[in-house]
This record gives C-alpha cells, sequence and structure tokens, in this order.
C-alpha cells in the first residue's frame, strides 16, 4: 500500500496550496504566490503520474485477491481495494471531481495575478523598478499558461487609460475647435506653438516612457511582443488625434500667412524626428507612421506652392488701382514685412530644408536651398518696383501726385529694409538707390507743385518809378492774394495725401517751408512789412504743419498680415487684397 500513501500525501500538499493561492496576491509576497502556483502545478502533474502507477499496481493487487479469497475478511480486503481503485481513476482521468478543482484553483489564481498586473499598472502614471520586477514575473507566469495575449490586452488598456487621464490634465480644448478649407490659418496659429508644445511632451516623456516600459516588461518574449503592445497604446491613446491638428491646418485655404504655419509645423515635426523614427519602426506602427509621413508631405507641398506663388501673386496686383492719396500701398508693406520674417532664421532655414526636400522629391535640378530663397525674394522685390512705376502712371494728376507715390513707397522701402535681414540680402547698392530714388521724386514732387507758386512772387512792376523807392502796395498785395489762393487752392488738393511715416512727413514739411514759405517771408518784409495778417508766413506755415498726416481709422488700422490670400481657382490670385491701396 505504499504507492497509496505516497498519493495521500501528495493531496494533502495540494489542499494546502490551493488554501495559499486564496490569498489576496496584494498582501501576499508575489515571488511566495508565483512559487505556490508553480509547486501546485508540478504537484498535481506528479499526482496524475503516480496515480497511474498506483492503478497499475491496486489492480494486480484486487485480481490476486479475487482469485485467492477464501474467509470474509479476506472479501472485504478485496472490496476496500476496488473502492480505492475506483477512487484512482478518477484522480488519473481528465476531467475528474478533483482534477477540476485543481484546474479551478490554478485559474483563480491565474486571475488574481492579472488583477494584481492591473494594480501595478494603474498604481502610478509609470511604475518604480520593484513594480516592474513583479511584473515581469506575473506575465512570465501568464505567458507559460497561455494566457500572454491576454495579458497584452489587460497592459494596453490601463495604459492607454494612464495615457488618456494625463492629457486630459493638459489644455487640449484648440483639439475642438471646427474650421474648414475657407478659414484662414489666422484662426487657430495662435495655437500652433502650444500644439508644439504638447506634441513634445507626449513623444518625448509620455510615448517615450510607454515604449521603454513595454520593453522592460516584455523583454523576455521579443521586440515583436512589446512593439504590437506599444503600437496599440500609440494608436488608441489619443495620440493620433493630437498629430491630426498638423493635416487640419494643412487644409485651411491658402494664403501667403500659411507659409509661416507651414513651417512652423514642419519645425515641430523635425525637431521630433529621430524620435518619431525610433518609437514607431516595425509592422506594427505602420498606420501611425503612414499618418506622420503624410503630414510632412503635405506640410512640403503646400509650403513650396504657396512660397512659388507670392512672385505670380505680386505681379497680378499690377493690374489693380494704384492708393487714392499716394499712401503706402497695402502690397508694398505686407511683401516687405512678410520677406523679412521669411528671413528670420527660425524660419528660413527651415525654408531652405522644405525647399531642398521638395526638389528631391521631386527629383529636378538640385539647387542650394538658400540661393533658391534668396533669388526669389529679390524677383519679388524687382516685381513690386515695377507695380509701382506701373501705379504711378496710373494717377489722372500728371504731375505732382505720381511723384509723391513714388517718393513717399522708395522712402518706405529704404526705411523698412535698413537694418534688417532684407539689407544683408539686397545688399548696400540696392538700399542706396531706394535712398536716392527718394530724393530723386521729392525734388520732381516739389518742382511740380509747391515750387510753381515762387512765380507768383514777382517782383517785376512793383516800383513805381525808375531808381525809386516807391512800392506799388495795390500790386504787392494783389500778388500776394494770388499766390495765397494758390497755395490754398493747393493745400486743398493735398490735404489728403498720405505719409505714414513722420520722419519723411516731417522731412517734407519742411522742404516746402524752407521752398516755399521762406522765400514768402522775405517778400512779405520787403514789399509788405505790415497788414494782411491773414496770409502771415505763420498762418501759412501752420497750415503745411497739418499736411500728409495718415488716418489711423481708415488707413492705420488694418492688419497687411490678414489682406493677402491664395485661391484655388486657375490663376490663383491674393484673394482678399482690396486693389493696391
Amino acid at each position: 500500500m505504499g504507492p497509496a500513501s505516497a498519493v495521500s500525501k501528495i493531496l494533502d500538499l495540494v489542499y494546502e496550496l490551493e488554501d495559499s493561492l486564496r490569498a489576496d496576491v496584494a498582501v501576499s509576497d508575489l515571488s511566495v504566490y508565483v512559487t505556490n502556483i508553480k509547486r501546485l502545478q508540478e504537484t498535481l502533474k506528479l499526482l496524475t503520474d503516480n496515480c497511474r502507477l498506483v492503478v497499475l499496481w491496486l489492480e494486480d493487487v484486487v485480481q490476486f485477491l479475487q482469485n485467492n479469497a477464501a474467509s470474509d475478511d479476506e472479501w472485504y480486503l478485496v472490496q476496500v481495494v476496488s473502492k480505492v481503485v475506483k477512487i484512482m481513476e478518477q484522480l488519473q482521468g481528465e476531467g475528474g471531481p478533483f482534477c477540476r478543482e485543481g484546474g479551478d484553483a490554478l485559474s483563480n489564481a491565474f486571475d488574481n495575478l492579472e488583477s494584481h498586473y492591473m494594480h501595478l499598472l494603474t498604481e502610478a502614471s509609470f511604475p518604480l523598478q520593484r513594480d516592474i520586477q513583479e511584473m515581469q514575473d506575473i506575465v512570465e507566469v501568464l505567458a507559460a499558461n497561455n494566457r500572454l495575449e491576454k495579458s497584452v490586452s489587460i497592459y494596453a488598456e490601463n495604459r492607454i487609460e494612464n495615457f488618456r487621464l494625463t492629457f486630459q490634465a493638459l489644455d487640449l480644448d484648440y483639439l475642438n475647435i471646427k474650421w474648414s478649407e475657407t478659414d484662414s490659418v489666422e484662426t487657430v496659429d495662435s495655437y500652433i506653438d502650444e500644439w508644439g508644445k504638447h506634441m513634445e511632451f507626449a513623444v518625448r516623456h509620455l510615448l517615450r516612457k510607454e515604449y521603454n516600459l513595454c520593453s522592460k516588461v516584455y523583454r523576455k518574449f521579443g521586440s515583436d511582443v512589446s512593439m504590437n503592445c506599444f503600437a496599440k497604446i500609440a494608436g488608441e491613446c489619443g495620440f493620433t488625434y493630437i498629430l491630426d491638428f498638423g493635416s487640419r491646418i494643412c487644409r485651411c485655404k491658402k494664403e501667403a500667412i500659411k507659409l509661416l504655419s507651414l513651417l512652423k509645423v514642419f519645425s515641430i515635426l523635425d525637431k521630433l524626428r529621430l524620435e518619431f523614427n525610433e518609437l514607431f519602426d516595425g509592422k506594427f506602427c505602420t498606420e501611425i507612421r503612414n499618418q506622420t509621413r503624410d503630414l510632412v508631405k503635405k506640410v512640403v507641398h503646400g509650403a513650396c506652392e504657396i512660397f512659388w506663388q507670392l512672385l505670380v501673386q505680386v505681379e497680378f496686383q499690377r493690374a489693380s488701382k494704384p492708393p487714392e492719396y499716394g499712401n503706402i500701398p497695402v502690397l508694398v508693406s505686407f511683401v516687405t514685412d512678410y520677406c523679412n520674417q521669411l528671413l528670420e532664421e527660425e524660419n528660413s532655414s527651415i525654408l531652405i530644408r522644405v525647399l531642398e526636400i521638395h526638389q528631391v522629391w521631386n527629383r529636378v535640378k538640385l539647387e542650394e536651398g538658400r540661393g533658391l530663397l534668396s533669388n526669389e525674394i529679390r524677383s519679388i522685390f524687382r516685381a513690386v518696383e515695377i507695380n509701382l512705376v506701373t501705379w504711378a502712371g496710373m494717377y489722372n494728376d500728371a504731375n505732382a501726385l505720381p511723384h509723391f507715390f513714388m517718393m513717399n513707397n522708395h522712402w518706405y522701402l529704404w526705411s523698412s529694409i535698413r537694418g534688417t535681414n532684407l539689407e544683408e540680402l539686397m545688399g548696400d547698392t540696392r538700399l542706396s538707390a531706394y535712398e536716392e530714388s527718394t530724393e530723386y521724386y521729392a525734388a520732381w514732387y516739389m518742382r511740380e507743385s509747391w515750387e510753381k507758386l515762387l512765380v507768383l512772387l514777382r517782383e517785376d512792376d512793383i516800383i513805381l518809378y525808375p531808381n525809386g523807392r516807391a512800392i506799388d502796395r495795390n500790386l504787392v498785395k494783389k500778388r500776394i492774394v494770388v499766390f495765397c489762393e494758390e497755395f490754398d487752392d493747393l493745400c486743398r488738393k493735398q490735404s489728403k495725401w498720405i505719409l505714414s511715416d513722420k520722419v519723411l512727413r516731417w522731412k517734407t514739411r519742411q522742404m516746402i517751408v524752407e521752398s516755399i514759405i521762406a522765400p514768402y517771408k522775405r517778400y512779405l518784409e520787403r514789399y509788405m512789412p505790415t497788414g494782411l495778417l491773414e496770409y502771415s508766413a505763420e498762418r501759412l506755415e501752420n497750415i503745411i504743419g497739418s499736411l500728409f498726416k495718415p488716418n489711423v481709422g481708415k488707413y492705420g488700422g488694418s492688419k497687411c498680415s490678414d489682406l493677402i490670400g491664395i485661391n484655388n481657382a486657375a490663376v490663383s490670385r491674393f484673394s482678399s487684397t482690396p486693389a493696391a491701396a
């Protein structure tokens, strides 16, 4: 009966191990709990194996006793041994009550491990090394019992929820803003920097830590298991929704200012390029990798399309009307400010890369990106200069206003380019040419307007007698009145003309005073020392001091950056630019 006794001892151990596995894993020593699971599995196997041997031995005993039993005691022994054989057969057979109980105990133990595994995953944003070791031990046991796939699902579900909770703590309301392809990028441009910070936080902190944690927990099962788990987290945690914000920017209507927004988006993606390549490598991250590449393509194509359209748009504006009062056309101020922005280091370095990438993708002859940028901006300003000449020729006033307009705009170009990145690109020669042109057109402006008044201050016939001193006061008064009437008429004509730059405005007023008021004052002092107070030099000088002021409400209150747009029509144009004004 020795084998039967051995089986009995094994049964006692099984019951003891089952009791130990009913305890809560969280308050137990995990290593002991895992060890008891393994011991129970080994014990059940040993029991099954021993049952087979005991049954064979006892069956021989029963057969012997049946053949040789003579007394009642011997037949009773046959009955007892037969009953033991039947019990042993139940222990041995699959699906027997005891085996089912043992199987249930193990199943419950595995469930307990999964619950503790879930607890470790949710207890902290990122588990400590001690917890990671416990997670590795749990996964190893679950994997050995055909529960690896379930453990991956548990892991992914809990880490996804943790990721989402972290993002809920951030201010992501801008992701819910609704806009269409007809809306300007200005609607959301102010959120791009914030989006960049959230992208960096998501990739370099959250996803990087998730990637490392997956690799550690599932390191014994190969990269396919850990990458499959990480891909589930990255694809379902909400990161792709954040990434889609960049694609939505690409879908905004095409306009010049959108180029600057696209350069911001490219810069953000480019800074994260190495992390993207590492985190989303392999077959399991194909979808998110394709989404990222598609966004980069949209950004590059969209930026280059707008950049190469800028010159076309400037030339297209040539047929529009010039500003009514000789002021700076919106196009001129916009192009100057805009090109200066493009040449800022943070923009130019990105734009150069984008232009070079676009060349490679389109397999065209490669040119150095900086040269492409510089040459195109020079061409744009040449087109602006031609526009100015064309617009000047459109004024009905064939005399002063065209020269006033050219003086105003060449001064604007000189003062706006001086000391900026544009000066370095355009060179001293071009800048000096703008300054010289300002002086040239200023001289013509004076010649065609104010200086014509000087002929009215004639001195002929004023002296009544040859070599005498008597003055014909009536004639002097008549000439002064005519002069002042012409002066007033000229002031009325130019009262709405605008010089937005206060330095040029002051210089122009001083030029008029020195050329006209000073001679007039001397004329009065010589021929009309008293009287005619309404025509005093001081009065005229005060009138000149009120000329050329900008009307802020009409001319200074608009924002240039939102006035130039590009349509999708066959012939693209600046959709929202009101003529040249």
